[in-house]
């Protein structure tokens, strides 16, 4: 079996849960999912889809970097919404992070942490 490493930088917010950031697993990085929490101050600071979308990418940028990969090698991500109306939206500002167009699956959810309107999570290579 592969060894496990766990991801933590402080350009990302920490877990607020009993998790890591990321885990290494072999060449892949799984990151937890990311709400777009402001690392600076521990709070949600986007006032609608499109500003809260921007930090999660933000935060998945960094936890990835700190994993050695980046949003270039991102394989599958797994997107949720509070509201499915705003699909359209967080399409904007997710389509000029993952260019790559990787593999995707992107659900409402009934509640998010922290009443988050987005959460992303991520499947990346590394190198």
């Amino acid at each position: 079996m592969a060894e496990l490493k766990k991801i933590s930088t402080e350009k990302a917010p920490a877990a607020i849960g009993p998790y890591s950031q990321a885990i290494i697993c072999g060449d892949t990085v799984f990151t937890s999912g990311q709400i777009g929490i402001d690392p600076a101050c521990g709070e949600i600071t986007g006032k609608d889809v499109r500003e809260q979308t921007e930090q999660v990418m933000q935060n998945l940028c960094a936890v990835l970097a700190a994993a050695g990969t980046s949003m270039e090698n991102v394989v599958k991500t797994t997107c949720f919404l509070a509201d499915i109306a705003d699909f359209a939206a967080f399409n904007e500002v997710y389509g000029k992070y993952l260019t790559e167009k990787p593999a995707r699956s992107c659900v409402a959810a009934k509640a998010l942490p922290k009443c988050a309107l987005v959460e992303v999570e991520v499947i990346a290579k590394i190198g």
